[in-house]
C-alpha cells in the first residue's frame, strides 16, 4: 500500500500533466472560436451538477461550518475557481502555450511571497533573491529578451494575463494550506464551484451580451470533456487532497513537471519552437527556484 506522501507525489504529478493538457485544449478552444469566459463558466456547471448527487448531503450537514468559514472561502473561490481558468483560457488567444508552461515555473516562488504576506511561512534572504531572480526570467520571456519592450509597455497582453493567472493560483494554493477546512475533498469542490460560479455568471452573461456565442460541434465536445473531468475534477481532487498532506511549498515544486509537459505538447500539435528567450528566461527562474529552495536567515 502507498504512503500518504507517495501517494500525494503520484496526484502531484497527475495534476501536472492534466493541466498541462488544458494549455493545450484551451489552445484548441481558442482555434475553435470557443469563447474563454463561457467555457469555464460551462465547465464549472458542468463539474457541480455532477457532484450536486455525491455532496448535497454532506453540504446540508455542514452549513454551519460554511456559514463560519465563508469569509475565506470567496477568496478561495474567486483565486482558483473564477479567475484562473477564465484568465488563462482567454490569454491563450494572445500567445504561446510554451510561454504559460514556462511562466507556470513563478507558481512555487509566488507561493513562497504570498506565504510570507499571510504569515503562513517565514522568508529568508535566499528566498527573496529566488522571487526577484524569477520575476526576472518572466520579464526576458515575456518582453522576448528585448527590454524595449518593457520600458515602451508593448508586452503581449497575453503573457501579461498569464502573469496575472499565476498569482491567482499561487494564492489559492497558499490559503488552501494556511486555513485548515473541516470539510471532505469532494464537498469542499462543490461549495468553492458554488461560489466561483456566483462570479463567473457575470462574465458568461458578457459574453453573451456582446454575441460571443458557444458553437454546437464534435471539437467543442471533446473540449468540454477534458476541462469537467481531468483539468476540472480530476486535478483539482488530486491537487487538494496533495496539498493538505505535503503543503503548497512541496506541492509547487511538481507545477515544474508542467514546462516540459506542455512544451513537448505544444511542439508535438501546434509546432511551435522553443526560442534562445525562452531558454534563458526558463534557465533563470530554475535559478531563482534552486536559491529560494536553499536554507539561510530567516527575516
Amino acid at each position: 500500500m502507498l504512503s500518504k506522501k507517495l501517494s500525494a507525489y503520484l496526484m502531484l504529478v497527475l495534476c501536472s500533466f492534466f493541466w498541462s493538457g488544458n494549455f493545450i485544449v484551451g489552445k484548441y478552444a481558442s482555434l475553435f472560436e470557443v469563447p474563454p469566459l463561457t467555457l469555464n463558466f460551462l465547465r464549472w456547471l458542468i463539474i457541480w451538477i455532477i457532484l450536486v448527487p455525491f455532496t448535497y448531503k454532506d453540504i446540508s450537514k455542514n452549513l454551519k461550518n460554511i456559514k463560519k468559514y465563508f469569509y475565506i472561502l470567496i477568496p478561495i473561490s474567486i483565486t482558483g475557481v473564477s479567475i484562473f481558468n477564465s484568465v488563462v483560457y482567454y490569454a491563450l488567444n494572445f500567445t504561446q502555450v510554451i510561454n504559460g508552461a514556462l511562466m507556470i515555473s513563478t507558481i512555487p516562488v509566488f507561493i513562497i511571497f504570498i506565504s510570507f504576506l499571510f504569515k503562513t511561512e517565514k522568508i529568508n534572504i535566499n528566498q527573496i533573491i529566488g522571487i526577484i531572480l524569477s520575476f526576472l526570467g518572466v520579464v526576458i520571456i515575456i518582453t522576448k529578451f528585448d527590454l524595449q519592450k518593457l520600458i515602451h509597455l508593448n508586452i503581449n497582453k497575453g503573457d501579461f494575463l498569464l502573469l496575472i493567472a499565476m498569482l491567482s493560483w499561487a494564492t489559492y494554493s497558499t490559503l488552501l494550506k494556511t486555513y485548515k477546512l473541516p470539510f471532505k475533498s469532494l464537498t469542499f469542490i462543490q461549495i468553492i464551484v458554488s461560489i466561483g460560479l456566483v462570479f463567473l455568471l457575470p462574465q458568461f452573461l458578457f459574453e453573451l451580451h456582446s454575441q460571443i456565442t458557444l458553437p454546437i460541434n464534435l471539437p467543442v465536445f471533446f473540449i468540454l470533456s477534458y476541462v469537467v473531468l481531468f483539468a476540472g475534477l480530476g486535478a483539482y481532487l488530486f491537487w487538494n487532497s496533495a496539498v493538505k498532506i505535503v503543503g503548497p511549498n512541496h506541492a509547487g515544486i511538481f507545477l515544474h513537471l508542467m514546462p516540459v509537459f506542455s512544451s513537448f505538447m505544444a511542439i508535438f500539435f501546434f509546432h511551435e519552437i522553443i526560442m534562445n528567450f525562452h531558454i534563458i528566461g526558463a534557465l533563470i527562474i530554475i535559478l531563482g527556484i534552486y536559491i529560494s529552495s536553499r536554507e539561510n536567515l530567516k527575516i
